[in-house]
């Protein structure tokens, strides 16, 4: 993955399939980022909630990839 824009939701589901690539359970998961279980799930399933931090330590932890941001496009009206 190049550099990309994406949305919340790409975002859980990212960090959700490179957990699951990096052989680790979501108890595993919390245990890395020494948080309770119940956030991973949240962080995975619910991207309408405000998880994205721990996203994006998720998948900074579980693959070669940086997320930085947020980005925000401002256009006239």
């Amino acid at each position: 993955m190049e550099d990309e824009l994406v949305e919340e939701q790409k975002l859980a589901k990212l960090a959700k399939k490179l957990r699951i690539a990096a052989g680790k359970t979501r108890a595993q998961a919390a245990r890395d980022m020494g948080i309770r279980q119940p956030s991973i799930f949240h962080a995975e399933e619910s991207p309408e909630q405000s998880f994205t931090k721990l996203r994006c330590r998720m998948i900074e932890a579980y693959s070669d990839m940086k997320v930085s941001g947020p980005y925000f496009r401002i256009t006239k009206r």
